[in-house]
């Protein structure tokens, strides 16, 4: 049966979590308050097969936790639980190591989903992340499609990929390279289309999984 720790510094939701993922048929190993307390666990000995965790917590946040994590303890899963639905939160957690990410108002059901989904095979994506994404993850693409996609890209095209990969904004990122947030916009469309992607999420994982943009 799979463990799993918990890192939340809200008690009273930690708790009433521990209850849920015992009554959907795992083991607690142990609960923290924030990030640091969780690593001084796993240091001691106690190592979870995964970690249900939150990103806005005090001494260490989510961010900085998952990175440690996938840094010291690669066999130990993440599975982020967070407030935050925007997509650089989302981008961060998952560039840090998160195999995973649902929101803390999700339903009893997908948080089970999740949970086995993690264990089982390693990562879950919910509609934040496009079915097609899924299988370029798994390495289940086409190779000579995929090739032939990154062959397709124009240079411009290619260094809004990578300043997308960072947490600026669209309007940062068109200052950044001397152009309107409209052509930024087009570049964005123009990917979509390309890599048939439909959100920022995707188009970080490809440019991760495929060189462009270096974790």
């Amino acid at each position: 049966m799979a463990t799993i720790a918990l890192a939340d510094d809200h008690v009273l939701l930690r708790k009433g979590l521990a209850s849920l993922v015992q009554n959907l048929g795992y083991t607690v190993l142990f609960e923290a308050d924030n990030g640091q307390e969780l690593i001084g666990k796993m240091e001691a000995g106690a190592e979870p097969d995964l970690v249900l965790l939150d990103i806005n917590m005090p001494l260490m946040d989510g961010y900085d936790t998952a990175k440690w994590i996938r840094e010291h303890k690669p066999l130990v899963k993440v599975l982020a639980l967070s407030m935050y639905d925007d997509e650089s939160a989302i981008i961060r957690m998952l560039k840090n190591g998160a195999r995973g990410y649902i929101l803390k108002d999700a339903e009893p059901s997908e948080l089970r989903a999740a949970l086995d989904a993690v264990v089982e095979k390693g990562f879950y994506y919910s509609e934040m992340v496009t079915g097609r994404l899924v299988h370029s993850i798994a390495g289940k693409e086409d190779d000579a499609k995929g090739s032939s996609k990154l062959l397709s890209l124009t240079d411009r095209e290619t260094t809004f990929l990578k300043l997308a990969c960072t947490e600026m904004s669209y309007k940062e990122i068109a200052a950044e390279m001397h152009l309107s947030p409209r052509t930024i916009d087009g570049y964005r469309d123009a990917l979509f289309e390309k890599l048939e992607l439909k959100t920022r999420t995707g188009l970080v994982v490809y440019a991760i999984k495929n060189g462009i943009y270096q974790v």
